[in-house]
């Protein structure tokens, strides 16, 4: 049956059906093998509207939205470069640190390829880096920035694994931060063959990148701080980002307009969240039916038959996510994660560091040849045949490859500031 309905859904989706039809085809199918009832399909639909954490995915995501159709990430990219452009890799490093924040915040990775990547391919080709190293750092960093709050992946996860938010967010802050200085690293070494001098330090320059993003630079430290110091839970953060980014970005710098865009700008980004939660009720139906048929401890069962050793089960686990997670983003959680957690928890592994592998494997995934979606909007944003974008990413593929197998086998990383 399992067979079965994975093939459903996967040949739905493959000729073009919306997600959450194809999710609630196969959960229908599935219900009506097992003589359960349909209705329960909606009670879960009920039960999602219900809870409380759900209020922080309309609200981050309007907010991340705001700050998308702003002048913010150019207002980012000016106080990064301005802090590390006169490195011998600075404007590459500015490059990961801006696209991060930005990420975290719009919580979507094709938007900073298409919203960045015009902006900053010239800037770093005009600096003297090599095209392939451009190539392959603007998409890497389509998806960068996934570790960090106020992340959508991490609060959908969160949602479907039933796990705290909270801690999620504070889990991903180590291995975020790791991820970008491994980065950093190599585009330093990278900027170090460089012909072209680097642009000597300027107080001045600093001076004026500060001002210009004086109301911007408080949020992440707002936000991320008073989730991380128990001020406030990851919905009220949502509450206070979305009241905040309206005020400084209309108000403030008036890059957008609270009768014209404001209106525009809320039903873009509404469009993206009941896409999100009708998936995600169809899912919630269809982990009911996995768990009443017990398919994850079958599953585990099956598992463990070939693989008893916790360090074969990790291995196995990447492998698997690296694949599953070259789909759609939303898609991939809400598919996926019923499935593994159960049988990750049997091999003993903590909930909230299986997040953070499943999410950085979803960074990874999204720049994996052949199907990740980083790969086809680069091709098609830089006009590159598909073939360089994959040479040209490989290297930054087996740095976040050699990353991700340390952060795994090292649970305390992800769960150093988790109490």
């Amino acid at each position: 049956m399992i067979a079965s309905l994975l093939a459903l859904l996967l040949v739905c989706m493959f000729v073009g059906f919306p997600v959450f039809t194809a999710i609630g085809a196969g959960t229908l199918l599935a219900f009506q093998s097992a003589s359960l009832n349909p209705s329960l399909i909606f009670v879960e639909l009920y039960r999602l509207a219900s809870l409380p954490a759900l209020i922080a995915i309309p609200l981050f995501t309007f907010a991340g939205y705001v700050l998308a159709e702003s002048k913010s990430p150019t207002r980012l990219l000016n106080l990064a470069n301005a802090l590390f452009g006169w490195l011998p890799g600075g404007l590459a490093i500015a490059t990961l640190l801006s696209t991060a924040i930005f990420t975290a915040f719009t919580g979507a990775s094709g938007v900073t390829i298409i919203a960045l990547g015009g902006l900053l391919y010239p800037m770093l080709i005009k600096e003297g880096f090599e095209e392939s190293f451009c190539l392959g750092l603007l998409t890497t960093t389509g998806s960068l920035g996934l570790l960090f709050p106020p992340s959508l992946p991490i609060i959908l996860y969160g949602l479907i694994a039933k796990v705290s938010i909270d801690k999620l967010f504070i889990a991903g802050l180590v291995p975020g931060i790791f991820l970008i200085v491994v980065l950093s690293v190599y585009s330093l070494f990278q900027g170090s063959s460089r012909t072209q001098r680097s642009v000597p330090f300027s107080w001045s320059n600093l001076r004026s990148a500060v001002r210009e993003a004086v109301w911007e630079i408080p949020l992440p430290i707002l936000i991320i701080g008073g989730i991380y110091g128990g001020l406030f839970t990851a919905t009220e953060a949502a509450s206070i980002m979305a009241f905040y980014v309206i005020v400084v970005e209309c108000l403030v710098y008036r890059d957008l307009s609270l009768t014209k865009d404001i209106p525009r700008v809320m039903v873009k980004s509404m469009v993206l969240v009941g896409a999100i939660l009708m998936v995600m009720g169809m899912a919630l139906g269809l982990t009911n039916y996995l768990i009443d048929e017990q398919i994850p401890m079958k599953a585990f069962e099956w598992v463990h038959q070939y693989i008893s050793s916790k360090t074969y089960f990790l291995l196995a686990l990447n492998a698997f996510l690296l694949v599953m997670n070259m789909i759609e983003m939303f898609s991939a959680i809400i598919i996926v994660v019923p499935l593994i957690v159960p049988v990750a928890m049997q091999y003993g592994m903590d909930p909230v560091h299986l997040g953070i592998v499943f999410l950085l494997n979803l960074e990874i995934g999204y720049m994996t040849a052949p199907f990740g979606l980083n790969l086809f909007l680069s091709s098609l944003r830089f006009k590159r045949p598909l073939g360089e974008v994959y040479r040209a990413s490989l290297p930054f593929w087996l740095i976040l490859l050699a990353t991700l197998g340390l952060i795994t086998y090292v649970p305390s990383i992800s769960l150093f500031f988790v109490k």
